[in-house]
């Protein structure tokens, strides 16, 4: 019992020891962050700026974005840190809020997602009755729960995770304390924490992602009954982002934290890490810039009037 003390500090193994692959790795994601900042706080300050977008679906999206900007803070500066350092390592209290505030992000996101498909299914299926449904009252409440979600699921997982004992040299084969492989490098019966954790995102995950999946069954059955080809093209437009934003997320997210533990390797953690909390939050305001035709109208506006 010597041994088992609490960690005052980690030390992260992830990504290379290679000192040119290391900074390669620093421009490569000071890159993607700095595009990361900028995408999302041009998508916030677009929307704030032009009228014609004071929606619920842009609505949703300010929050997305926002939610985004710190889901990428939370994870990249650290990062970057430890790409230029010898000893990549981060204290115990460091390391429990990162994960907290991970754990927050991630799932506060899924839940937004879900309050657009919502509105989306809304926007298609009950076009008559959209503004009075998806009134500012329901878009706040949506967003509080997304929030409410999020902290919940963090609190659920990060309060076992005080009990947990560390040994040794405290070492996270990973590039950020995530729970599973800040879970692996304890010393102690983890058993309890692994079903909370595969628990409650098997709960959270189908609470977000059944509505979703279920209004886009109605939006695509509703679609399909539209007669004229462009009807269904511009129909399927309002949705085409939010869809392609929704299965970047659920695709590597939850295959991060549902897979079986017998297919798991740090090569593998890692990339699925990187694509849901750095690539991800880089990638949502492309798409939703590219293909929206009115937020590059008023991308158009702003700086053509310059």
């Amino acid at each position: 019992m010597e041994n088992q003390t609490s960690a005052s500090e980690f030390i992260f193994l992830g990504l290379s020891k290679d000192p040119q692959l290391q900074i390669f790795f620093f421009l490569v994601f000071s890159t993607i962050y700095l595009i990361t900042l900028s995408g999302n706080l041009t998508i916030i300050l677009v929307i704030r700026m032009d009228p014609s977008l004071y929606t619920p679906m842009y609505f949703f999206l300010t929050h997305l974005s926002f939610v985004d900007i710190c889901y990428s803070t939370d994870i990249v500066p650290k990062m970057l840190v430890n790409l230029l350092t010898k000893q990549k390592t981060i204290s115990f209290v460091g390391c429990l809020t990162q994960m907290f505030f991970s754990l927050l992000l991630s799932v506060t996101e899924v839940f937004i997602l879900s309050a657009m498909a919502y509105d989306r299914y809304t926007a298609v299926c009950h076009p008559l009755h959209y503004v009075v449904i998806m009134n500012k009252a329901t878009c706040t409440y949506l967003v509080m729960g997304a929030w409410i979600m999020g902290f919940l699921f963090a609190i659920i997982n990060t309060v076992p995770t005080l009990n947990v004992q560390f040994c040794g040299f405290r070492e996270i084969s990973h590039f950020s304390c995530e729970l599973p492989p800040l879970l692996k490098s304890s010393c102690s019966d983890t058993f309890l924490n692994n079903v909370i954790l595969f628990s409650s995102v098997a709960i959270f995950g189908l609470g977000s992602f059944l509505p979703t999946l279920v209004s886009y069954i109605h939006i695509i059955s509703t679609i399909l009954k539209i007669h004229s080809a462009e009807g269904r093209n511009k129909a399927f437009s309002t949705c085409s982002s939010h869809l392609i934003v929704v299965g970047l997320l659920y695709m590597t997210g939850m295959s991060q934290y549902m897979k079986p533990s017998n297919v798991s390797s740090m090569t593998l953690d890692e990339i699925f890490s990187v694509q849901y909390s750095i690539l991800t939050p880089m990638l949502n305001p492309i798409i939703y810039s590219l293909k929206n035709k009115e937020v590059k109208r008023a991308l158009g506006k702003i700086f053509g009037s310059k």
